[in-house]
């Protein structure tokens, strides 16, 4: 038998056989593995690329630009599609900004190898226009994707009002063109325009279903009108007041047209004294007609005597938002103007207590969940007299301590336990931070 080993070693020039050699293969691995697992280690590079990709999405795109040169399959992982299908660009001035800038190196190689993979993108930029005209760049190297997402958001203004028109404009279309089943879409505070707003129609037409645009100056009534004639698939929609018309909710409210689940309006006062169209109360019936689920959220950010068109007749909205102060008299309108009112949040009123006001609101209001007082003034009583007639549907309730005004039925020390008793939990008022 020795003689016959040692025969097949020399035919194979004095070495182990094929089989030999897998079989120590085999055997040194098992060692290797054993010597794991008796020192608690861990087989990182065993593991599942499904758990690597997991785990890579969670990873900022440097670490995650270290963690592929680690070993072959951490690197495997950094290149498959799926890992680039959603993606954030972060774009800033380091000067300037507290973001964390995506490499410039990376970008290149993002778009170089994973373009055609991209499919949610959005990009963050700070308020410089070199930062803008970056993601303006980027955006004109995506011909060969086809997004489903994008977003373009701008963490301070002016950002990408700050560059020439045509320039945002020629680059945006890029994307509605080479798109095609775009079904997302986030442009606030851009140039955007009725002409490239016609273009994502013309091309996304067919699968469009979130439309945020607010502070979009260049866009007309006409042009948000054609995107709701031709797109029936919208269910989100947000725009500035100056935007909304009776056409458009007439549009909105056609037979084609999907059930809408979500109008967002921000009523904003450019100038004091600024001058504000109504919407009519038919218009506003027949959305609720052929929507009657939809959520209509609106911020205001008006001056005092700008208020006049508005709650005048009943209106659909749903969550309410005052930035600025509002006077007693349009609060009193609320309460009698807004039946279907789920939130509403006060940011300050003045030094008028609104205990009349917020007791219409809990009377009229029957579906209020959710209220929150910044800089106003309500009795104690009045406030216990709002919160047992809501009840336990009251499910957010912020009020700052400074709001509440101690009356000869209760004070501040022991208001919560008559709150408390009537929402069925324990419930204290919001403190001011003392630094």
């Amino acid at each position: 038998m020795k003689r016959g080993l040692q025969g097949n070693q020399q035919e194979d020039g004095g070495g182990t056989s094929s089989g030999s050699q897998e079989t120590l293969k085999r055997s040194r691995k098992q060692r290797r593995e054993k010597d794991l697992d008796e020192e608690g280690g861990a087989h990182w590079e065993c593991l599942p690329q499904e758990i690597l990709l997991h785990i890579f999405q969670y990873l900022p795109l440097l670490d995650r630009a270290y963690a592929s040169q680690v070993c072959r399959g951490w690197n495997q992982a950094f290149h498959m599609p799926e890992l680039w299908r959603c993606f954030e660009f972060e774009l800033n001035q380091p000067a300037s900004s507290y973001l964390k800038a995506t490499h410039p190196d990376l970008i290149k190689q993002i778009i170089k190898r994973h373009s055609n993979h991209l499919q949610y993108v959005s990009f963050k930029v700070d308020s410089s226009r070199e930062s803008a005209e970056a993601a303006c760049d980027i955006l004109s190297q995506l011909v060969n994707c086809s997004l489903k997402t994008l977003g373009l958001i701008s963490t301070a203004r002016p950002s990408f009002m700050e560059l020439p028109k045509s320039h945002f404009i020629s680059a945006l279309t890029v994307v509605f063109v080479n798109s095609k089943s775009l079904s997302s879409l986030k442009i606030d505070d851009t140039p955007v325009d009725d002409p490239s707003l016609k273009v994502l129609v013309a091309n996304n037409s067919d699968t469009l279903k979130l439309l945020k645009m607010s502070s979009c100056p260049h866009v007309s009534p006409a042009g948000i009108l054609c995107v709701a004639d031709q797109c029936h698939g919208l269910r989100e929609l947000a725009l500035n007041y100056h935007l909304l018309s009776d056409e458009l909710l007439i549009a909105l409210s056609s037979e084609k047209h999907v059930h809408l689940e979500h109008l967002r309006i921000d009523v904003i006062s450019e100038n004091p004294g600024q001058q504000f169209h109504t919407i009519k109360k038919s218009s506003w019936d027949a959305m609720v007609r052929h929507s009657p689920k939809f959520n209509l959220v609106m911020y205001f950010f008006l001056y005092e005597d700008e208020f006049g068109p508005f709650f005048r007749d009943e209106i659909p909205v749903t969550h309410l938002y005052f930035g600025r102060s509002v006077s007693k008299d349009v609060l009193g309108r609320v309460g009698l103007t807004c039946p279907r009112l789920v939130e509403l949040v006060v940011c300050a009123n003045g030094l008028r207590p609104l205990d009349e006001e917020l007791i219409r609101i809990a009377q009229r209001c029957t579906q209020l969940s959710a209220i929150g007082l910044g800089e106003c003034e309500v009795s104690c009583s009045a406030f216990v007299e709002f919160v047992k007639m809501c009840g336990d549907r009251l499910t957010q309730l912020s009020i700052m301590e400074e709001v509440l005004v101690p009356d000869h039925r209760y004070g501040l020390d022991d208001i919560h336990w008559e709150v408390s008793k009537h929402l069925g939990r324990v419930w204290f008022p919001d403190m001011m931070p003392t630094w």
